[in-house]
């Protein structure tokens, strides 16, 4: 029998290396995933992942919608199911998207293995090597990791504090098919962006929406957070404006629990069709069990109450945030979201958050250096902290140690510079970067 395996161009490492397809050069750990390990520990504060708080969530109400579930259905929960998903579930999906203005039907809706399959299928669907992708910048760390492995060309936007700017958009999508390039789909997180915590204006969601119709873009609105506001609830969705022109994505992984992995995505007739198809070769079938369970419990359980809890959990916690940045690191600039779980921090710019993250774990606590939110890897003036798991205490302890970081590397650069005071801040942080006034 012959040798198939691959000689000469391998690696002691990976043998196989010469015979992955193009595309999988395009994967890579993102820099969020990275820090987990590190952030598990429980000397350290981490002010890195974004995971919610699901102790919340009082476990009898999870554990009594099992039993229900198991006692009335368990043998369609151990069963396949649909590749659209379970038609009972897409019927509650449609009402929780009513919460925020959205009127769809259960047809309308695609569920998937959270809204990250969303976007790996939308841009299966739309994605050519060397197609453009507009994003703000900085934008979602795993959205990019999609599309750098479909091999898009991500062009990034700037914002400022009332989010995309509708003239660089226009602007961009005119400039990259000047270039003789092909702008397939603007991606947004209009509310409570991840990582900018910035909410796209009422006055602008028109314009943007417009500008794409009238130059036949796409949209592809990821709304993770949209239910989770503190003091009044964001503009309508974008979908709202323009149904036949976006696709909307969102999840219960921030409204009841990451650990079922069930989103969803609501999209033209054609484009869904197409989503559904994508999903069943991808996956056959979502999980029946995930879907019999979160029925059960949106039919069982005041879930809008629950809603309204995590609310509540998540102000304390950026109220928290926002208090010890202003004690510990009042020098620094940052925003002030209205929801969602993040604060994007500006540095000084002799600083830079990667290069500072080594000592930050050393002080035992993290954060997510801003490079890993730019397709370029540019943002390294810029840091990335959520409030959303660690207590109000834990995140005082956290920001004080941050703080010590931060100025500890401040006189490095003083020493270094030899001058025993700073050099004047530079102007080359990354583009996208909140400027001053949105602390």
């Amino acid at each position: 029998m012959s040798d198939l395996r691959p000689t000469g161009t391998g690696t002691d490492l990976d043998p196989w290396l010469a015979t992955y397809a193009e595309r999988a050069s395009g994967l890579a750990a993102s820099e969020v995933r990275a820090l987990f390990a590190v952030a598990s520990r429980p000397e350290v504060v981490s002010l890195a992942g974004g995971m919610p708080y699901v102790r919340a969530i009082p476990r009898e109400l999870v554990a009594g919608a099992i039993d229900r579930m198991l006692l009335a259905d368990a043998p369609a929960a151990l069963q396949y199911g649909s590749g659209q998903g379970l038609p009972r579930l897409r019927e509650h999906i449609v009402e929780v998207m009513a919460e925020e203005g959205i009127a769809a039907s259960p047809d309308d809706v695609v569920t998937t293995t959270g809204s990250q399959q969303a976007i790996d299928l939308v841009t299966k669907l739309f994605i050519d090597p060397g197609d453009v992708i507009l994003a703000e910048g900085p934008s979602y760390v795993g959205a990019l990791g999609v599309f750098k492995s479909y091999q898009a060309r991500v062009v990034h936007l700037p914002m400022d504090a009332d989010g995309l700017v509708p003239e660089v958009l226009e602007a961009a999508i005119l400039e990259q098919r000047a270039a003789g390039r092909t702008v397939k789909f603007l991606y947004t997180i209009p509310n409570f962006h991840n990582p900018a915590g910035i909410t796209l204006s009422a006055e602008r969601r028109p314009r943007v929406v417009e500008i794409c119709r009238r130059l036949g873009v796409l949209i592809v609105e990821d709304n993770p957070y949209g239910l989770l506001w503190f003091d009044a609830p964001p503009p309508p969705p974008l979908q709202t404006l323009d149904p036949e022109g976006v696709v909307y994505l969102g999840s219960f992984s921030k409204t009841f629990a990451p650990g079922f992995r069930v989103g969803w995505a609501v999209a033209p007739h054609a484009i869904r069709e197409k989503l559904v198809l994508a999903a069943e070769s991808a996956i056959l079938s979502p999980s029946s069990f995930n879907h019999l369970l979160i029925a059960e419990y949106l039919e069982t359980v005041d879930w809008r109450a629950q809603i309204a809890r995590f609310r509540d959990v998540y102000r304390e916690r950026r109220d928290a945030m926002l208090a010890a940045l202003q004690t510990y690191l009042p020098n620094l600039t940052w925003n002030e979201p209205n929801g969602g779980f993040y604060i994007w921090v500006g540095l000084p710019g002799e600083l830079h958050s990667k290069q500072m993250l080594p000592r930050a774990v050393r002080e035992l606590v993290a954060y997510t250096p801003g490079t890993g939110f730019y397709a370029d890897g540019s943002g390294g003036r810029e840091m990335r902290l959520s409030f959303c798991y660690p207590t109000p205490e834990d995140i005082a302890i956290g920001i004080q140690r941050l703080a010590t970081v931060v100025n500890g590397e401040l006189e490095l650069v003083r020493a270094f510079a030899g001058t025993g005071s700073l050099a004047p801040r530079r102007d080359d942080r990354a583009v996208g970067a909140p400027p001053p006034d949105l602390r």
